[in-house]
């Protein structure tokens, strides 16, 4: 068939109703599971599902195989060197964060890495101490151990106090840690470490550089060794920075000179590696130049007693014993372990996803829930504080060619040699060194900055979010500032949905594509059309909003015009019933003598009524809306005659909002406003029809596939009237109506065409 547009012809594709294309094309019936035979089907064994189970637990059983000794081995021994060495100066630099001895961070450094070799499912990020989490399991030691400094200097206490204050601080963040780890392991074999999808990217990018901004104040009391009571409430980063400036007479200058020097060299020489990464075979290891440099300088010029510096001090070699974590600790710091938990998830997954994607193999989200929870508890049980994965860590992992995790391994077996042969080296290293390499690491996160712009330019919410979250993170503390982000983040979310940008369409060059009006200017809108498009859900909360837009759109509001017909109409029923208004040959003669005002007046009271379905089955002729009504009643005119929605963006539809979607339909249908949904999917009509939307006024034959489809359908619906209405017997009548006023005659005349029904 062809039919036309515009000035063109196209080719009518068949329309089918709901109920057409349904007898057309019988849909399959969706047989629904009980829970009985989810969890008969969940029961079954088999071999291949144990094999298939036994795989997902230990990914290692995979690969291992299939590893490559010749092509793959010597890379993966480079490469754990060069991490080993870089994950010992950030055991112990981070270990700092914790407000614990650094000895501890080499624990936190090691056992992660070789529980991770089983259980992980990315080859190539590096597990072990992260300065974000490190920050955050310091600021819970800080507040359940507020009687000491966090920089564990004491004047006028024993050695027995000082140890026990010790032991206290390592018991709750060994504690801390065991309890993120369970969370995160009850998440992944829950199966929902979906969670991480509530922390988008802008989130993590504005909250990891306020914790960038949380270590760099922490690190300036080693850098300058004051002592600094330690704060966790919010404002705390201010209540630090006065502590810090109002000590500021009382600087080391060795350590405030050799942190200095230090952090200028790391810079400088990071920013070298990352010029001519192309060109160096391996990056230079310049923590460890600079630590073994720093080390000997602090040794052979005696730092410690001359400029009495604070320095590492006594690293025994070997392991501790397992220990109990405290319940109390448990249930005090439930809420903070929880943060910690998918903070660690979100920064492990995002970095594996990335080389995931760069060299092609498949990463599980809850197996690395599953991998991080052994990891933390494991780590937690012999002392060790929280991790997850380090970024210049990892990127040192890879950039000196490591393949799989037997790197880790090789680096793990370099942090074994420190804890149990060589650790008693790095006793006379400053600490204000170690504070420096901690910053040196931090320089990706500071860079972060740089996304305001970016995220400005292309998403004003989600720059909005980034800056949010820096600011919550920054003055609530991690903790309050992480859950408040989250919040925002969310109702930015419900936001967006709750006022979409909602829009009206228009055909492209006479051809089937629709798109927004203010967008193009050769655009085509059939006469008497409106195309309107919502891009988002419908709920409760936009509803209104919905209403609104598409008043705005069509130009009026169709409730008010059927209260205004139905006030109409009952003035004519009145000047009908009272004999005023009498059908002749010629047309309609209108007699108003005396007419009062209170005789056009309407009763309020019966305002439901004006709500009701035009009805003028009454009446011996038809009522064209658009033309001059007699005795001056007003209605106002519209041209429009059909209304297509776009719902090709709308998700679902809930039961409040479906009450008002139907009653927007059934005032404009009571107006003669035919309305037609294109887009929607069978579950979207399914759930119309589970809710009992249609009726005999709103019907399932409403929906198209495509907007193309529905306007063909309206224009091949308005020549088929057109040719009706030509065919049958139009008369253009007069209403001669005389009005007595003050004994005086006044004559008016107005024409208004009506049908005469048949």
């Amino acid at each position: 068939m062809i039919e036309p547009i515009g000035n063109q012809y196209v080719v009518a594709r068949p329309v089918y109703s709901l109920n057409t294309f349904g007898e057309k094309h019988k849909k399959k019936h969706r047989h629904h599971k009980s829970f009985l035979d989810h969890l008969k089907l969940c029961c079954r064994c088999s071999t291949q599902k144990v094999k298939r189970i036994a795989l997902s637990l230990f990914p290692v059983a995979s690969w291992l195989p299939t590893y490559r000794i010749k092509e793959w081995l010597l890379s993966d021994i480079v490469s754990g060197i060069s991490t080993g060495l870089v994950a010992v100066l950030q055991g112990l630099a981070f270990a700092l964060l914790v407000n614990i001895p650094p000895r501890y961070g080499l624990y936190a450094a090691f056992f992660p890495v070789i529980s991770y070799f089983f259980l992980g499912t990315s080859r190539h990020i590096s597990v072990g101490p992260f300065p974000v989490l490190s920050m955050m399991v310091g600021a819970v030691v800080t507040r359940m151990i507020p009687e000491a400094s966090s920089n564990m200097e004491f004047t006028g206490g024993s050695m027995s106090n000082e140890s026990l204050l010790e032991e206290k601080k390592i018991l709750v963040a060994a504690s801390v840690t065991v309890l993120s780890g369970i969370i995160q392991l009850a998440l992944g074999v829950l199966q929902i470490g979906f969670v991480v999808i509530y922390l988008s990217e802008s989130l993590i990018s504005g909250f990891t550089t306020a914790a960038a901004i949380h270590v760099l104040v922490s690190q300036l009391k080693f850098m300058l060794q004051l002592t600094v009571p330690p704060h966790t409430d919010p404002f705390s980063i201010f209540k630090v920075l006065e502590s810090v400036f109002t000590q500021i007479q009382k600087t080391n200058i060795a350590d405030l000179v050799t942190s200095v020097i230090i952090l200028l060299v790391v810079f400088v020489v990071k920013e070298i590696n990352q010029c001519y990464k192309s060109k160096l075979p391996v990056p230079i290891p310049i923590e460890l130049i600079m630590t073994v440099i720093a080390t000997g300088v602090s040794y052979g010029f005696d730092f410690e007693h001359r400029f009495n510096v604070s320095v590492v001090g006594e690293m025994k070699s070997g392991f501790h014993p397992p220990i109990t974590p405290d319940v109390q600790v448990f249930q005090d710091t439930i809420g903070d372990c929880f943060g910690i938990a998918i903070v660690a998830f979100a920064v492990a997954f995002s970095v594996a996803s990335v080389y995931s994607l760069k060299y092609d193999y498949p990463i599980d989200g809850n197996q690395e829930l599953i991998a991080l929870g052994v990891n933390n508890i494991f780590t937690g049980s012999f002392q060790g504080f929280a991790g997850s994965t380090a970024l210049s860590r990892s990127g040192v992992q890879e950039s000196t060619g490591g393949k799989t995790q037997v790197a880790g391994l090789v680096s793990a077996v370099i942090v074994l040699i420190v804890i149990v042969a060589i650790g008693f080296l790095l006793q006379p290293l400053q600490k204000s060194v170690l504070a420096a390499l901690a910053l040196g690491n931090l320089k990706g996160m500071l860079m972060q900055f740089a996304e305001i712009g970016r995220l400005w330019r292309k998403d004003k919410y989600d720059c909005l979010i980034w800056i949010m979250t820096f600011i919550f993170a920054i003055v609530l503390g991690l903790g309050l500032g992480l859950a408040a982000s989250v919040a925002f983040q969310l109702l930015t979310i419900v936001f967006r949905t709750q006022f979409p940008k909602c829009s009206t369409l228009a055909n492209i060059g006479r051809s089937n594509i629709y798109k927004n009006k203010k967008d193009y200017s050769d655009m085509y809108e059939p006469e008497g059309v409106k195309i309107f498009r919502c891009p988002s859900p419908i709920y409760f909360a936009n509803i209104g909003f919905f209403k609104q837009k598409l008043t705005d759109a069509v130009g009026f509001s169709p409730h008010r015009i059927l209260r205004k017909r139905n006030k109409a109409l009952k003035k004519i029923r009145k000047l009908q019933k009272r004999g005023l208004l009498q059908v002749t040959p010629k047309g309609f003669i209108c007699t108003a003598e005396g007419l009062k005002d209170s005789d056009e007046e309407l009763d309020n009271n019966q305002i439901e009524e004006l709500d009701q379905p035009i009805n003028t089955t009454d009446l011996p002729f038809e009522i064209d809306w658009n033309a001059d009504l007699p005795l001056n009643i007003v209605v106002p005119k519209i041209s429009l005659h059909s209304l297509i929605l776009d719902f090709s963006a709308v998700s679902f539809l809930d039961v409040s909002s479906m009450r008002g979607l139907k009653t927007i339909l059934q005032e404009f249908i009571r107006i003669k406003v035919d309305v037609y949904i294109v887009g929607s999917d069978d579950d979207f009509i399914e759930k119309l029809t589970r809710c009992e939307f249609f009726d005999d006024e709103v019907t399932d034959s409403i929906f198209f596939l495509t907007i193309h489809d529905a306007v063909l359908h309206i224009l091949m619906k308005k020549d088929y009237s057109t040719s009706k209405f030509n065919s049958s017997q139009e008369k253009e009548t007069k209403f001669d109506f005389t009005i007595n006023t003050n004994g005086g005659l006044r004559n008016r005349e107005c024409q208004v065409p009506v049908e005469t029904k048949f």
